[in-house]
């Protein structure tokens, strides 16, 4: 499959799906407080950073991009699903979303505080993760912070079927290592990670990585 079919995959997936799994994942964050602990202190860091625009890359219907503006930051959302950013601005209507892709992003080197994909590689091949990585880390400015949240493990499944609908999704599990070990070659430097165990019907563990952008010397 290449890059543009599977783009327009995901896309038609999503924009197929977008209100029912607004209405499932409504109120998700409450019930997970790990993953609460983890925005929350990645927030923290970005304020105490100096604040900046964070940009939460495949945002879906918008709860994290909410989330965090909740806890203090600027955050706005980017997805490549028209419908799921139609449901983002209907559901959060004093955020900003925009349409569009992880990579290339359409923004200068160096502008945002922070970077969130909160499981939003899910669909990316992991041959293709250095060049996404690599586009965050340019957006970053110095002092700069991203958080990767994924399915950690290893290989791939195929998904015909989800939240009611017809999806052509392939979806990718990675090992937090690789992960990390490819978020460094881009010169950002590990601050945390947490691998929490599957809830419910997840069929693999769930990665999150914090990782900072060095300051300027």
């Amino acid at each position: 499959m290449t890059e543009t079919s599977r783009l327009s995959a995901v896309r038609a997936s999503y924009d197929a799906v977008a209100l029912d799994y607004a209405r499932r994942l409504s109120g998700e964050l409450a019930a997970r407080p790990l993953e609460r602990a983890m925005l929350g202190a990645f927030a923290e860091s970005v304020r105490g950073a100096g604040g900046g625009a964070v940009a939460d890359l495949g945002c879906g219907p918008g709860r994290v991009t909410a989330h965090l503006a909740g806890l203090g930051v600027r955050a706005f959302g980017v997805d490549l699903s028209p419908a799921m950013v139609a449901v983002a601005r209907r559901d959060h209507p004093g955020l900003r979303f925009e349409v569009g892709r992880m990579a290339p992003l359409d923004m200068a080197d160096g502008v945002l505080g922070g970077v969130v994909a909160w499981h939003s590689t899910a669909h990316t091949p992991p041959g293709d993760l250095p060049d996404l990585f690599a586009e965050f880390a340019r957006v970053l400015r110095p002092d700069g912070h991203a958080l990767i949240a994924f399915e950690a493990g290893e290989g791939r499944r195929r998904l015909e079927h989800a939240y009611g609908r017809p999806v052509d999704l392939d979806v990718y599990a990675t090992p937090p290592d690789l992960v990390a070990a490819l978020l460094e070659r881009t010169g950002l430097t590990e601050v945390a990670r947490m691998v929490r165990r599957p809830l419910d019907d997840e069929p693999h563990p769930r990665g999150f990585l914090m990782f900072r952008k060095p300051p300027a010397p």
